[in-house]
């Protein structure tokens, strides 16, 4: 009996904290994880990126800037989202060299169906396919013909998780629950 009580308590996660079955019956209130990429960082345009998301009322909930190592990218891309098995060890060791090229920010976003949302706002993986109007439409135009003939990773601005499941993998595995901030914002009126 302690055993099955035991299973039913959900781990408190970063991913979760302050989700109520009162304050999000449904789920669709969600949290997703962006990373602005060494190239948006030292670009300086992580401000006027960012600004997208606030427009559309997403609300900013944990922020940091950080210089991950290999072994943090390895556990995200690979333990998480699976890059090797996907897309093959020479992609995965070119994107981590790239992203250990200088200090990302890492971001969580709330909202109305945050994940397909923010997905929407970036735009394609490959900028140069990515439609105008998006992240990487507007900011990048990298192939990847052109990164995989230079060896490169391809710089196209930003992470964001790409379905609930790897969101809140994503989520919990950056931030602690103590890093997650709890509050109301002004737009929520208008946008939940």
């Amino acid at each position: 009996m302690a055993e099955k009580a035991e299973k039913s308590k959900t781990e408190v996660t970063a991913a979760n904290i302050g989700f109520t079955k009162a304050n999000n019956p449904n789920g669709l209130v969600q949290r997703t994880l962006i990373i602005f990429k060494p190239d948006a960082v030292q670009r300086g345009i992580v401000g006027e990126i960012l600004s997208r998301f606030e427009r559309v009322g997403l609300k900013i909930v944990g922020t940091k800037m950080v210089n991950p190592d290999k072994d943090h990218y390895y556990q995200h891309y690979e333990g998480i989202s699976k890059m090797i098995s996907r897309r093959g060890q020479k992609a995965f060791d070119l994107v981590v060299d790239f992203m250990t090229s200088g200090p990302v920010i890492a971001m969580v976003l709330e909202g109305v169906e945050a994940i397909p949302v923010v997905r929407k706002i970036v735009g394609s993986t490959e900028p140069m396919a990515a439609d105008m109007g998006t992240i990487r439409g507007d900011y990048a135009h990298v192939s990847f013909g052109y990164a995989d003939a230079h060896d490169e990773g391809v710089a196209n601005l930003i992470h964001a998780s790409g379905n609930p499941e790897e969101a809140e993998q994503e989520v919990a595995y950056w931030f602690k629950p103590e890093e997650i901030q709890i509050y109301k914002t002004l737009s929520e009126k208008f946008t939940r």
